[in-house]
């Protein structure tokens, strides 16, 4: 869904199917809130959020949402918590009838914050030997 004329995830969210919009703005929340320094910003055509990179995406679809962690990885360590939803190797999809539930998203978000910390502190590690 790449579109030139989205500049912000206001703009996005009004461009997704009206049913499919409270799952966005619930999942916008439970991001922002999860990660209030994290700068909202839309990347690859999509919503995103970056914190010392880039932390999280999400996206949405007639009959479906996305949210992309930015690691997956994490995804096959949470298969277990994640076992109610379609994931691909990048991707968690929930429905209007399955969301995801904000404590799942909130836990993704603060484990995406520490590895992008750390990541950024290998970097500087790494620049100063």
């Amino acid at each position: 869904m790449q579109d030139i004329s989205i500049k912000d995830i206001d703009s996005y969210i009004a461009m997704i199917p009206e049913k499919m919009q409270p799952l966005l703005v619930k999942l916008r929340q439970t991001i922002r809130k999860a990660a209030p320094q994290a700068e909202e910003l839309i990347s690859y055509g999509m919503p995103a959020f970056r914190y010392h990179g880039m932390l999280v995406y999400f996206a949405g679809f007639k009959n479906h949402c996305s949210f992309f962690p930015g690691n997956a990885g994490l995804i096959k360590e949470m298969k277990k918590e994640l076992k109610d939803y379609k994931t691909s190797t990048g991707t968690i999809q929930f429905t209007l009838e399955n969301p995801l539930p904000a404590a799942l998203v909130t836990k993704m978000v603060k484990i995406r914050m520490k590895q992008n910390l750390e990541k950024e502190k290998a970097k500087k590690g790494k620049t100063k030997s």
